[in-house]
């Protein structure tokens, strides 16, 4: 085990923030010092998708043995579509015993459940603006802009947005994507003043 045992970094925040841009570009800033914990879902993969890369793919019957198993930091049904999503212990633990810090984008329910775990965890809630009605209507905006859903998708996004606005107050902070590239080295500045290792 590391002398200096790694920490988790919880980030949350509602669809069309900008989560998956963040997450790409702070991995790239911080090299091996941090590594994006990867997923299971049961959700079948998405042309280009890899097993092990955006997710891991488990079927219905495997994500159940392996919940029951106890093997899941946290987990939960999605969208009330019967697809589970989750994260593995195995993808958290053994690196955080190495030193290395680890990077969860989950949302808040699994959130919840990680910092009751592990309360010394970083947690960083984005969000579009910093009044809620703002946010919501820029976050439409966005999702509109996209053209890949239809309203009734976009109606159900926003109404998860909304639930996921009012939690926000329960993350250590809350930075407002206005522009990506403050958004991002300001959650870089925050982990570094956490303890994250400088190059």
């Amino acid at each position: 085990m590391a002398s200096h045992p790694g920490k988790l970094v919880v980030l949350s925040g509602p669809s069309g923030v900008g989560k998956s841009t963040i997450v790409r570009k702070l991995l790239r800033m911080t090299g091996d010092r941090m590594r994006l914990s990867v997923s299971a879902t049961t959700r079948p993969p998405r042309p280009g998708e890899t097993d092990g890369q955006e997710y891991h793919f488990l079927t219905h019957e495997e994500f159940a043995r392996r919940r029951q198993a106890g093997e899941f930091l946290e987990c939960i049904e999605v969208f009330g579509r019967g697809q589970w999503y989750g994260t593995l212990l195995a993808e958290v633990t053994p690196s955080l015993q190495k030193g290395q810090w680890v990077l969860l984008e989950i949302d808040v329910d699994g959130a919840e459940r990680v910092l009751t775990a592990y309360p010394a965890a970083v947690s960083v809630f984005v969000t579009a603006a910093p009044e809620k009605a703002d946010a919501l209507r820029v976050l439409r905006e966005r999702l509109e802009s996209r053209g890949t859903e239809d309203a009734t998708s976009v109606a159900r996004r926003l109404e998860v947005a909304e639930h996921e606005l009012d939690r926000a107050p329960q993350y250590q902070h809350v930075v407002v994507n206005e522009g990506l590239d403050d958004a991002i080295d300001h959650i870089y500045d925050l982990l570094v003043e956490a303890g994250l290792p400088k190059e």
